[in-house]
């Protein structure tokens, strides 16, 4: 479609782009991102044709820009500039109208139903038709943004230009309008070829990008492999975290402000709060979270974290929303906070604080056996979703990187396993040994604060003090139930 070979471009025969080449398939999305000043805009307009190239070739369809003609130019690109201020006042359809000058034909440039028809459905789908009898100087900026759009794709152009399309757009209309432009990639073979600054949209819906550098070529590439963290970090000069978007397998930049100096803190005993319905932790500052809680489960930051007591027959058909509505009735903000349940007695909690060198550990258990499984043989028997429960709390005054989250799990979770074996508990259907309940719940939490530690396997400091921590307080909490039991049989 687009072959762009040794371009160079500027201004008064000064270059502001350099040795440019790359190639753009039909029906692609791809994006130009860089820095302010990197040459963007100026790369944009010389693929336009408003500026002529000092040096290299532009190509389109096999056929060199310079030698196509201004109404073949016309039909073929469609250009939609950052918004600016627009003195004239046409209607907005008029101005829509517009677009279809070059397809007109004749000495008298008639208005054929093709036009009209042709107008209509694309107002429709940039949603501007209800503006059609307004004035463009009295619609909003992003009113007029989706108004200029639709005047370029009543072109019905090969390849539109965009600088900045979402400009002046709320998340609504940036979402509608990126959309739109993707479906017509994939449905019209459209080409489209757009500037973002917003480097998390460019990675949504681009299928290949130009990451520009003082004017020249840093990369051309897929998403996944243009936005890399460090090669960001070095083009755009700040501080960037990549981290996946949760719901389609494209990268998210996410940026990473200066913090601000807080007052040490420790989460430990002191912050315990043993109650007769819950018990509880509030932490001074969010944790950095990943938990298998009614609420809170998977990956965030919170403050609050609640174990629930309920009775053993607890069943709630919608156990999540009743979570919710328990914590906003005490006085818990549910949107900043881990809950779990447990049908167990709260007074016989193990928790324990480990200090070791550069970090320290703050471990909390709650641990009912009366539904123990083994998982072995868990196709053997119907699932038993009782609130019974091994509920693990990890609190970690540290540091931690995402593979330590994940390795953190398995240690406690290898701990744990290790405690049923040998505490002899049983599943009481198998008459296996247990490898834990039915409902167990894992929660860690750190401060991010302080010594980095990558890493917690079984070998590693921080790994060995979870693992003596859990299986330490499974343990005791485990001795507890079974005292607890022996005493209410008695």
């Amino acid at each position: 479609m687009l072959n762009i070979n040794g371009l160079s471009a500027g201004y008064s025969q000064t270059a502001i782009i350099k040795d440019i080449s790359f190639h753009v398939q039909k029906g692609t999305f791809f994006g130009i991102l860089g820095p302010n000043g990197s040459g963007k805009t100026t790369l944009l307009k010389t693929i336009s044709g408003i500026l002529q190239p000092l040096y290299g070739t532009i190509e389109l369809d096999g056929k060199n820009i310079r030698d196509i003609t201004v109404k073949e130019a016309a039909k073929t690109i469609a250009v939609l500039p950052q918004l600016s201020a627009h003195s004239f006042s046409y209607s907005v359809k008029e101005t829509v109208s517009m677009g279809r000058y070059a397809h007109q034909k004749g000495w008298l440039q008639n208005w054929s139903i093709k036009d009209e028809e042709i107008v209509n459905e694309v107002m429709r789908q940039t949603e501007t038709d209800h503006l059609a009898d307004h004035y463009i100087h009295e619609c909003s900026g992003g009113e007029q943004q989706r108004i200029f759009l639709a005047q370029a794709l009543v072109q019905q152009p090969k390849l539109l230009l965009l600088d900045e399309p979402t400009n002046h757009l709320d998340l609504s209309f940036q979402k509608e309008l990126m959309d739109l432009l993707k479906r017509w990639t994939k449905e019209k073979g459209l080409t489209v070829i757009s500037i973002f600054h917003d480097l998390n949209l460019a990675s949504l819906y681009c299928d290949r990008m130009l990451l520009m550098q003082k004017g020249e070529k840093k990369l051309v590439d897929h998403p996944m492999h243009v936005l890399k963290e460090e090669l960001i970090q070095e083009v755009y000069e700040t501080r960037i975290e990549k981290q996946p978007h949760p719901s389609v397998a494209k990268p998210q930049m996410l940026l990473v402000p200066n913090q601000q100096k807080s007052d040490p803190f420790i989460i430990n005993e002191t912050l315990l709060d043993i109650g007769e319905k819950y018990i509880g932790i509030t932490s001074p500052l969010p944790l950095k979270t990943i938990s298998s809680g009614v609420v809170g489960s998977g990956i965030g930051w919170y403050k609050t974290f609640i174990n629930r007591h309920v009775p053993a027959d607890y069943c709630h058909i919608d156990f999540k929303g009743e979570m919710i509505d328990y914590l906003s009735k005490n006085g818990v903000d549910p949107h900043d906070s881990v809950g779990m349940l447990t049908s167990v007695r709260l007074s016989d909690v193990a928790y324990k604080f480990i200090e070791a060198e550069g970090f320290s550990l703050f471990i909390v258990v709650t641990a009912g056996i009366s539904n123990a499984i083994d998982t072995s043989k868990h196709q053997e028997i119907k699932a038993n979703e009782k609130p019974g429960t091994i509920n693990t709390w990890i609190f970690i005054n540290g540091h931690v990187s995402e593979e330590a989250f994940i390795q953190a799990i398995i240690t406690a979770t290898e701990a744990k396993v290790k405690v049923m074996q040998d505490e002899n508990v049983l599943d009481p259907v198998t008459k296996t040994t247990a490898t834990g309940t039915s409902t167990d719940s894992i929660l860690i939490a750190a401060t991010q604060t302080g010594e980095k530690l990558p890493f917690a396997g079984t070998v590693t400091p921080l790994g060995q003090a979870i693992s003596k921590g859990v299986y330490d307080c499974t343990k005791r909490a485990i001795k507890n139930d079974r005292r607890g039991q022996e005493e209410w049989e008695d």
